[in-house]
């Protein structure tokens, strides 16, 4: 019984692995961005690491076919020193592209043990956002607020 499950299991592996996921596809255009965007303000600078795939084809219909997958890291750093931040009760950052925006707040009832901060995302399907894009930053902690804007490092 154990040879038989054996053999049966090998069976579906080759048969997995020999199964044509591109059924229909005549072609396949593939594009791979990654960029990173960096900016600075008076206290802060932030680095917003960008990565995202698509893939064009065509399926049976002749009609076009178009995937994607995009992922983020947003890091903020204090450019002050951490003691500056021991008395820091709240932070909230946010950053907008064209395509997309995100909020992070945090609430500190000790001080931070770190000055760097990061949030980071992704998805499946959406838009892809361009080397030229401009990202807007927000920060605010307690009662300061500074904005600044990302800009890709190369273009």
């Amino acid at each position: 019984m154990k040879k038989i499950l054996t053999v049966l299991f090998i069976m579906l592996v080759l048969t997995a692995c020999s199964f044509n996921t591109s059924k229909g596809t005549q072609s396949e255009t593939r594009a791979e961005h990654n960029y990173q965007f960096i900016g600075d303000s008076k206290h802060w600078e932030a680095v917003y690491s960008y990565k995202a795939s698509e893939i064009w084809g065509e399926n049976d219909r002749k009609q076009t076919t178009h995937s994607s997958k995009e992922n983020y890291v947003l890091t903020l750093k204090y450019k002050g020193s951490l003691e500056e931040l021991s008395s820091m009760k709240n932070l909230e950052y946010t950053y907008e592209t064209t395509s997309s925006s995100g909020t992070k707040t945090e609430q500190y009832n000790e001080p931070p043990s770190e000055k760097v901060f990061t949030t980071s995302g992704g998805s499946e399907g959406g838009a892809i956002i361009g080397e030229g894009e401009v990202i807007k930053v927000n920060v605010k902690w307690d009662d300061n607020e500074e904005s600044f804007e990302l800009h890709n490092k190369v273009k």
